[in-house]
């Protein structure tokens, strides 16, 4: 279902947008070497109760997850680019973060009935070039994303922007999870893909709300599910990297309701 918000409504869904965008903020900073991925969870879920909101993800049960999901945010390490879980299936104990690692963290919440959902990704202590690189390119394809979600273009129009920049930098776009609509709900319709043709799909109409999502790998466009049923990892173990707003579609542009006090939209993308 597609819902048209009113402005108000857009506020409130921005209410929610401040807290999610406060809560990843909060979750970057603490991200250190040694940190135990079940701290910021556990952080997260601190932060939620206190303000009286409600975890778009505890208890979430789609169809391909081995549900129900009992975390309120995904965190996603390395190759895990999308529903990470604070564990490490492969050895018996919970994930510590590593010098190096890169961390992809996805919330959503919802306060007084709105939702909104946002997710950064962010690199713990010495940080590669190469991975610099990556959440560089997803970063500057969100803002590339945005600046086309403007009345009279079209959810292709959101999609090509995203795939172009990736095209830039030379990396694969898979196209089996991207954005989607929200608002009462965490997911709503459209779905939209991270690769498109631009001037298709539906019209961008005043009122819609988006959860814009660009995430990619290194060098591939594969993915597999973790041996936790959850977690999506590259097929081929390269680096991955995730950033998304929520953002909704008004008379005068886009209005992004996640972004967080520090951030600065990215510049055109230069791939280096």
């Amino acid at each position: 279902m597609i819902e048209l918000k009113t402005p108000a409504e857009i506020e409130r869904m921005h209410v929610a947008g401040r807290f999610v965008a406060e809560v990843l903020t909060e979750v970057g900073r603490l991200a250190d070497v040694g940190v135990n991925l079940l701290d910021l969870e556990h952080h997260a879920r601190a932060m939620i109760k206190r303000r009286g909101a409600e975890s778009c993800y505890w208890d979430y049960a789609p169809s391909f997850g081995n549900g129900p999901f009992r975390n309120v945010i995904c965190l996603s390490v390395n190759d895990a680019v999308l529903h990470g879980l604070p564990h490490d299936y492969v050895l018996p104990h919970d994930y510590v973060l590593r010098d190096g690692d890169v961390l992809s963290a996805d919330i959503a919440v919802g306060i007084d009935g709105w939702v909104a959902d946002s997710a950064r990704t962010v690199i713990v202590g010495t940080a590669a070039e190469e991975d610099l690189r990556i959440v560089r390119a997803t970063e500057e394809a969100l803002e590339a994303a945005i600046e086309v979600a403007r009345p009279g273009n079209r959810v292709g129009d959101i999609s090509a922007a995203i795939s172009a920049v990736a095209g830039d930098y030379g990396y694969p776009v898979n196209d089996e999870f991207g954005g989607h609509g929200l608002g009462r709900t965490m997911h709503e319709g459209p779905h939209v893909s991270n690769k498109g043709r631009a001037g298709r799909g539906l019209k961008l109409r005043p009122g819609l709300t988006l959860a814009l999502e660009p995430w990619f790998a290194r060098t591939t466009d594969r993915i597999v599910y973790g041996a936790d049923g959850w977690t999506i990892r590259s097929a081929d173990g390269s680096r991955t990297a995730h950033s998304e707003h929520t953002v909704a579609i008004t008379e005068d542009g886009p209005l992004v309701l996640t972004r967080r006090e520090s951030e600065r939209p990215a510049p055109a993308a230069r791939p280096v």
